[in-house]
């Protein structure tokens, strides 16, 4: 078994595991520098945790996790036997641990980037001053597929389009060899995972009590009053004691746990479209003591399947009149329509513009460098650099839709490579990072595996998170892919308090 120090020798001292992806295999380039100081104190009560202890404490974990129905749904996948889809994302039993200091800057920077995304949206369906300074170019948002013609002229409570907001971050080398965070992908839609951060916390909290006490670890279990309170502060102005609930697409639903999780640690509703009409321009839902005023929506549900009238006729999903309520200021919808515009991975590398331009600010938090095959020189050397670049589609979500170039076969990149050309608009690339590595539990002890981190951003009378968040890891040896519908897993995520 490997053990955690001689593990951490084979890491820089900044945490960032020098391991570049090549064909699937990970290849380490040590510093020997050992156990960054702050994991120090756990590194040391692992030391003294037997193999056979760490092992029972992971089975007692899946089977928890199994009895609560903590599960998501893989569509289009089958069990070994032929049947079912439902999945338990792996939990693993090594925290990932950020001092105090590196994640008071990364909570400025986050506050930054959505402030000014919620600036960008709302100037998108109202004036459209960044694009007539040819900051972004218009056809970019006018071809955006989620681009919602109907919120032009719209306006939202307090300018506020996305109030949750999940970004996606990781951790490498900057040009000095130094660790930094960059920001791969901003997630304004419906963001999800936020219970399994909640539910990793418990879990660790009820495994090992004992490392709560020896450590100072910033709470999260705030998280649900912090998101109640931003619903409400999005409600309609004319009601004082705004009615909330959650709308979710149902049982079915990959989320469906996370969905029904919220709305019982908020204490509101969880609904489904047909358990909502509108009347006279305001939503109602049906209860046993019969219709009962909504005045704010934390929807589940993306744009296209909202209201039957207005976007796909055949949705069962929404609520038909929706969007004639929301337009007349009657209900508030989190988050608001057409916030996918800015979530768009061919929006993503002006961000940092869109940051300069509403806020007069230098961005503290940097993109991962972007190339934009729309553009020619971009085509050309991502055309001639595949092999050593991660290509997306810019629609793309999940880990689908992307090519790892170090990892891929040749075939799969002369393949993807057809795909590019014939619509090069329809993808970006970015150099395959040298991402960190974090300690990991698998099954021939600790290992360093890849990880990012998704902070959970709120927007409402002010711009709020708990400190912390989902941290998802890749538990295959050398992949860089940590989504859970590709085989990865998620860490409780320990900000330390000074």
């Amino acid at each position: 078994m490997l053990k955690f120090d001689e593990m951490y020798a084979q890491l820089t001292p900044q945490g960032t595991g020098q391991s570049q992806s090549q064909g699937g295999q990970s290849q380490s380039q040590g510093s020997g520098q050992g156990v960054r100081p702050h994991y120090e104190a756990y590194a040391k009560w692992l030391a003294g945790q037997p193999d056979t202890v760490m092992r029972s404490r992971r089975d007692e974990a899946e089977m928890i996790f199994r009895r609560v129905g903590i599960t998501f749904a893989v569509y289009g996948a089958k069990d070994e036997d032929g049947s079912g889809t439902e999945r338990l994302i792996p939990f693993d039993l090594i925290p990932r641990i950020i001092p105090a200091h590196e994640w008071r800057s990364m909570e400025k920077g986050l506050v930054q980037r959505v402030t000014a995304l919620n600036r960008f949206i709302h100037d998108v369906y109202h004036e459209q001053e960044i694009l007539k300074a040819g900051v972004v170019p218009r056809e970019q948002i006018e071809g955006n597929a989620q681009f919602r013609p109907e919120m032009m002229g719209v306006d939202v409570p307090n300018g506020i389009y996305s109030h949750i907001s999940g970004i996606d971050i990781v951790r490498a080398p900057d040009a000095k060899g130094k660790g930094e965070y960059y920001v791969l992908e901003d997630n304004l839609r419906v963001p999800s995972g936020v219970s399994y951060m909640l539910e990793n916390r418990k879990m660790m909290m009820r495994l090992f009590p004992e490392l709560f006490s020896q450590n100072r670890v910033a709470p999260v279990a705030h998280y649900p009053d912090l998101l109640l309170d931003t619903l409400r502060a999005s409600a309609p102005s004319t009601t004082a004691e705004p009615t909330v609930v959650v709308l979710t697409p149902g049982m079915y639903n990959s989320a469906y746990f996370e969905h029904a999780f919220l709305a019982q640690q908020m204490g509101v509703e969880l609904v489904e479209g047909q358990d909502l009409f509108v009347k006279d321009s305001f939503v109602y839902m049906r209860t046993t003591r019969g219709p009962k005023r909504v005045d704010v929506i934390y929807r589940r549900v993306d744009d296209d399947f909202l209201d039957p009238q207005v976007f796909r006729p055949t949705s069962t999903l929404g609520c038909a009149g929706l969007m004639e309520a929301y337009r007349a200021g009657h209900v508030a919808i989190c988050n608001a329509v057409g916030t996918g515009v800015a979530d768009d991975k061919s929006i993503y590398p002006y961000v940092p513009k869109m940051i300069e331009f509403y806020l007069g600010e230098k961005p503290i938090l940097n993109n991962v460098p972007t190339y934009m095959c729309r553009n020619p020189e971009d085509l050309k050397y991502v055309m001639a650099n595949l092999k050593d670049l991660v290509v997306k589609e810019v629609h793309g979500a999940g880990g689908y839709g992307m090519l790892v170039g170090p990892a891929a076969t040749k075939a799969e990149i002369e393949d993807f490579g057809k795909a590019v050309l014939a619509n090069p608009a329809g993808y970006i690339a970015q150099p395959t990072l040298s991402l960190s590595s974090c300690p990991t539990y698998v099954e021939s002890g600790v290992a360093p595996r890849h990880i990012d981190l998704r902070p959970f951003v709120l927007s409402g009378r002010h711009v709020q998170m708990v400190p912390g968040g989902l941290t998802r890891v890749a538990l295959k040896e050398g992949s860089l892919v940590v989504n859970s519908s590709q085989g990865g897993g998620t860490k409780d995520t320990w900000i330390l308090e000074v």
